[in-house]
């Protein structure tokens, strides 16, 4: 009788032990997420470029007005030369824009007769032109899009037209990647690139708060503009309308105090 209470309180003793156990959970391993750098994007160039939108907004700046200068001379919309050149140069800081002056991605070919370098791009080692600066670079672009007929249908396309021309360099081989229509566009669009071709066209062009600060051109050839003469600034400008320097910059969706010979201003 003795054993058989032992074994009872034995029993009850493991039985009490085993229910106190704690419970171990190993926790699910999450992936890690690459951190998004606040400001900057990467631009798939010709060499994958990391740059921020005051460095694109710096390039539009300095090649705004060879840009426009090209759209009055070859036809072709700033708005597109410009998104090119940011896309394809890496908004300027792409291996083949600082160490070649090559904005736009242009390759040898058997035609061309300069320096060239070897870079990476759809195959290795690839035969590219070397410029002297970029603006050699901005002009041979315009040449070789002007002049190979591969590209000819393009310049009957409505002036400004600049979603016809980005789908339009794609279906004519400028580029191989399947997006590259719709990142020239966006590029078009987040930065108002089509004011360029607007001043060229004699276009007044504002910013409509109302459509997320999307562009709104008006075409009335009656819109009351002024064409910039050598020696204007906006305070001559201002005082000749008698408008206010922030209300001109305002209607011309101006960021800065630099106007060009042959902008045209809306004033009223």
């Amino acid at each position: 009788m003795y054993k058989k209470i032992v074994l009872l309180v034995v029993i009850l003793f493991l039985t009490g032990c085993s229910n106190s156990k704690s419970v171990i959970v190993t926790p699910k391993k999450t992936a890690t997420s690459q951190k998004k750098v606040s400001g900057s994007e990467v631009i798939e160039s010709t060499s994958k470029t990391v740059v921020t939108s005051d460095l694109i907004n710096g390039y539009v700046f300095h090649y705004k007005d060879i840009a426009m200068s090209n759209m009055k001379n070859y036809g072709i919309p700033a708005s597109i030369i410009l998104a090119q050149g940011i896309l394809e140069s890496g908004a300027g800081q792409g291996k083949l824009a600082t160490t070649a002056n090559n904005h736009f991605g242009i390759k040898c070919y058997t035609d061309w007769k300069g320096e060239t370098t070897l870079h990476d791009d759809d195959a290795t080692q690839e035969c590219f032109r070397k410029y002297g600066n970029a603006e050699e670079s901005y002009q041979d672009h315009a040449a070789i899009v002007s002049k190979r007929t591969r590209y000819a249908s393009l310049f009957k396309l409505e002036k400004g037209d600049y979603k016809g021309w980005a789908k339009g360099l794609k279906a004519a081989g400028y580029a191989t990647d399947p997006k590259y229509p719709e990142k020239l566009i966006s590029y078009i669009e987040r930065y108002h690139l089509d004011q360029y071709d607007n001043q060229v066209l004699g276009k007044a062009y504002f910013l409509d708060k109302s459509q997320n600060a999307r562009a709104v051109v008006v075409s009335d050839e009656k819109a009351n503009l002024y064409e910039v003469k050598k020696g204007d600034t906006l305070y001559s400008i201002s005082k000749k309308f008698n408008i206010s320097i922030e209300d001109l910059k305002k209607q011309n969706n101006i960021f800065d105090n630099a106007i060009s010979i042959g902008q045209n201003l809306k004033i009223q």
